[in-house]
């Protein structure tokens, strides 16, 4: 499969060669508009801040801009043409982007500034990891010894990150266009203090609540933020599981635990089904929980962003979900 998707690249790459490297946009390589493409909305979030008013009328590309999840994505041939020809190519760098390797290779603006968040973050990027209860893929267990570490992709959850990438972003960004880059680093400091703010207004939540323990009906891809700020958790999947079904065992875990702790809310994801979620509360001693969602931003549509949905503004949401799930 991985060859098939070669050799379309080659040819992909071959046609925008023969056809002046123009992309269904308009945008050329030797245009002066800068373009940029990003997988995912936080990282295009981020990089509007750091744009500010966009002195340069820089394009900027999401992705993964209908709701479709980042583990499952695949780039169709625009796609594969967009990255080949932009000036700035960002990405989360897990294993749920394996496709990039073979796009870069045949990137037709060899003068392209690559961003991989994982790369960025170094050694502060954390494996996935298996708590008390979670339920395991049975094919991650059986390859376990022949693969190597999977590490935890989610790490746009964190503000602590999100600063990181922000000025890596400012200092991409002042590099491809150095006529703005007093303009980028003016907006992104402006924009890292907000993260900074919000930071510790989620550091001053936790010291303050009466419970340190959230428990997910549901993927968990809130590690980083658990680890920033000392949260303890229990959750029904890893964050990059494709189960939907949780077993007898696990559901009686969760509700043990709930009924242990005391726990007023049990959590999920953004999404329609909660059914585990609801299924463990029904399965407690007071049957009377609250089911309540912290959005880790992995459905975020074009739509979405239209209506004003900001990196922020959805980590401000979460962190009266947090206030919440955290008072028992």
């Amino acid at each position: 499969m991985k060859k098939i998707f070669t050799y379309l690249l080659v040819a992909v790459m071959l046609t925008g060669i023969l056809g002046g490297c123009s992309s269904s946009n308009g945008v050329t390589a030797g245009n002066d508009r800068l373009s940029i493409v990003v997988t995912i909305f936080p990282e295009y979030d981020w990089v509007m801040n750091v744009l500010g008013n966009n002195p340069a009328g820089a394009e900027v590309t999401l992705l993964l801009d209908n709701g479709v999840d980042l583990h499952s994505f695949q780039p169709t041939v625009d796609d594969i043409m967009k990255i080949a020809n932009c000036d700035l190519f960002i990405y989360v760098g897990g294993e749920s982007d394996g496709w990039v390797d073979d796009a870069l290779s045949e990137a037709v603006n060899k003068d392209m500034v690559v961003i991989n968040l994982l790369e960025e973050l170094g050694d502060t990027v954390k494996e996935e990891e298996i708590v008390e209860g979670m339920q395991g893929e049975e094919e991650e267990e059986d390859e376990e010894e022949e693969e190597g570490p999977e590490y935890d992709e989610h790490v746009w959850l964190s503000l602590k990150n999100a600063v990181r990438i922000t000025e890596s972003i400012s200092h991409a960004l002042q590099t491809i266009d150095p006529d703005n880059a007093v303009a980028y680093a003016e907006n992104s400091a402006e924009y890292m203090r907000k993260l900074i703010s919000l930071d510790d207004e989620y550091a001053e939540a936790v010291k303050n609540a009466s419970g340190n323990t959230l428990l997910f009906g549901d993927r968990f891809p809130f590690r980083y933020m658990t680890d920033d700020y000392d949260l303890h958790y229990y959750a029904a999947f890893v964050g990059c599981s494709a189960e939907s079904e949780a077993s007898f065992e696990t559901i009686t875990f969760l509700s043990g635990k709930v009924d242990e702790l005391g726990l007023k809310c049990v959590l999920t994801i953004e999404g329609k089904d909660h059914s585990i979620a609801e299924t463990i509360v029904q399965n407690t001693e007071s049957k009377d929980q609250k089911v309540l969602t912290l959005d880790s931003m992995q459905s975020v549509t074009s739509n979405d962003i239209a209506a004003g949905v900001t990196y922020l503004s959805v980590m401000n949401s979460n962190l009266e979900v947090l206030k919440e799930a955290l008072s028992y």
